[in-house]
């Protein structure tokens, strides 16, 4: 995966906001090479905020987040250009990536017929699994999944499933929010309802 490089993934005393209102605060873990967590709660109770956090993509309102690896997320937005054929749009991110065996990620994941096919006639499923295609493509050792299993059928939850149990045997490391069971071993849990704040007015 990343050789002799160390690959981590933390936070610490992590809290994140939508607007006005305090999502989650508190949220500490820490993840290590081949190691993986699920993160499960409630929708609104800021699981993507958290995964948008962790990739950098917004500031949480206090705490902080170290890793050491490149990151590699996957949620509802793939990045596919929907107005071009899916093996275009794939290529563009392989040739940024300088993926050097993309027929790897097409074959594992089913997409070989669906080459010709403009992203934006792709169903739910085949977007979600032409953006794995793009992640495996990308090489990072860190996965950050949000609902990855959405819109899947069971076959098809079999094989993501068995995708991320063999990038954390390689060494990788995911975080996978998620509403549903993921049969990975080892896997370690995280209830994001536990550091909901709780306001007075709010207890019984």
């Amino acid at each position: 995966m990343q050789g002799s490089r160390p690959v981590t993934l933390s936070a610490h005393a992590l809290a994140c906001r939508r607007g006005d209102r305090l999502l989650f605060r508190g949220l500490s873990f820490a993840l290590e090479s081949g190691e993986a967590m699920h993160v499960t709660g409630a929708n609104g109770t800021g699981k993507t905020t958290m995964i948008r956090a962790l990739a950098g993509l917004t500031t949480p309102y206090s705490g902080s987040v170290e890793r050491a690896g490149d990151i590699g997320l996957l949620d509802e937005r793939t990045g596919l250009d929907p107005d071009l054929p899916l093996g275009k749009a794939l290529s563009f991110w392989q040739r940024i990536d300088a993926c050097s065996a993309p027929s790897h990620a097409l074959a594992t994941l089913g997409l070989a017929p669906l080459l010709d096919v403009p992203v934006r006639y792709l169903s739910t499923g085949q977007r979600k699994r032409a953006g794995l295609a793009a992640l495996l493509n990308r090489g990072s050792p860190i996965w950050l999944l949000d609902e990855p299993l959405s819109g899947l059928d069971a076959a098809a939850i079999k094989q993501v499933t068995a995708l991320i149990a063999d990038h954390i045997a390689g060494g990788g490391i995911a975080l996978i929010a998620s509403h549903q069971p993921l049969a990975i071993a080892g896997l370690q849990s995280l209830a994001i309802e536990k550091f909901t704040p709780v306001y007075q007015d709010e207890r019984p």
